[in-house]
């Protein structure tokens, strides 16, 4: 990997049940030369992982098409059934800029993959993020509106036409969303409760488009192996809206229905500093500096 220049990235894929599936897609990362392997969890009722991996740029690239080559091969969404919105195998690949590179390369970076992926694969791919070519496009969930079924229907229409590639579906693997965007944090709270009326209710409260939280995106999901229910966000800035303040908000809101919060869960890599804010909030820690983690100080 290039010290100098680190590119984060994060694809979903629509596959978290059948993990031998999982394991033979992210082989393909393993197997590109200057890229690591960081971090990668599959979960079963929302039926996708999302896997993350670091390199500069070209090996991003490389890893992340060798990778949606396979998923294209493996993973059928005639067949598919899961909690989370989705529209294609690989729903969605970010590149994120860490060090050494910038926002404006991260998008013609993935600009790039997004026409490579179309090109070789014949999946029909959009942009979004920073990449997009439209303000609508910008939000990811704008893009996944009907989710698989709702697109394939739809794909057609002059406004939901992809950024490359016909307006059809692949047959087997839907359609990708390629993009750049800064880091995010993906929290989930679980709820002692089946009734996603709740959960729904209360991803209302604190997602930014029902007059929540700026930067929070929530939904409500049905954990079936758990017989519970979650509230399901991104947190896209989370220096703006920090976890705490979220959670805080959902256990409050949940109190009213006399349920309450019986778990949290971070998917994929967090950001240090998130971490540590939400430990000063809690213990209400007075001049607290990070250089008094003994982590850092060594570093």
């Amino acid at each position: 990997m290039t010290q100098e220049q680190i590119v984060q990235c994060v694809p979903n894929i629509s596959e978290g049940r059948r993990l031998d599936v999982v394991e033979r897609i992210i082989d393909q990362v393993r197997q590109t030369e200057g890229v690591q392997l960081l971090d990668y969890s599959s979960d079963h009722d929302h039926n996708r992982s999302v896997i993350t991996y670091v390199g500069d740029l070209a090996s991003v690239q490389e890893a992340s098409f060798r990778l949606t080559r396979e998923a294209v091969h493996l993973i059928n969404m005639e067949e598919h059934q899961g909690a989370h919105p989705r529209i294609g195998a690989v729903d969605v690949i970010p590149f994120i800029p860490i060090e050494g590179i910038t926002m404006k390369e991260c998008v013609e970076g993935a600009t790039a993959l997004a026409e490579r992926i179309n090109k070789e694969l014949d999946v029909p791919t959009y942009l979004y993020g920073e990449a997009a070519t439209n303000a609508t496009r910008k939000n990811l969930s704008n893009i996944r509106k009907g989710n698989y079924e709702g697109l394939k229907e739809s794909i057609h229409e002059e406004s939901r036409h992809p950024d490359f590639g016909e307006p059809k579906m692949h047959e087997t693997a839907g359609a990708t969303v390629v993009g750049a965007r800064m880091p995010l944090v993906a929290f989930n709270v679980n709820l002692g409760t089946d009734r996603k009326d709740i959960a729904d209710a209360i991803a209302r409260c604190v997602r930014e488009r029902n007059g929540g939280f700026k930067n929070v995106k929530g939904m409500g999901v049905v954990l079936e192996e758990r017989n519970q229910v979650q509230v399901s966000m991104n947190l896209e800035n989370y220096q703006a809206t920090p976890i705490f303040r979220v959670l805080e908000t959902i256990r409050r809101e949940a109190a009213r229905y006399g349920v309450p919060v019986v778990g949290t869960e971070l998917i994929g890599l967090v950001p240090q500093q998130a971490m540590l804010d939400v430990a000063k909030w809690y213990l209400q820690l007075e001049d607290f500096d990070s250089d008094q983690v003994l982590e850092n100080r060594l570093r």
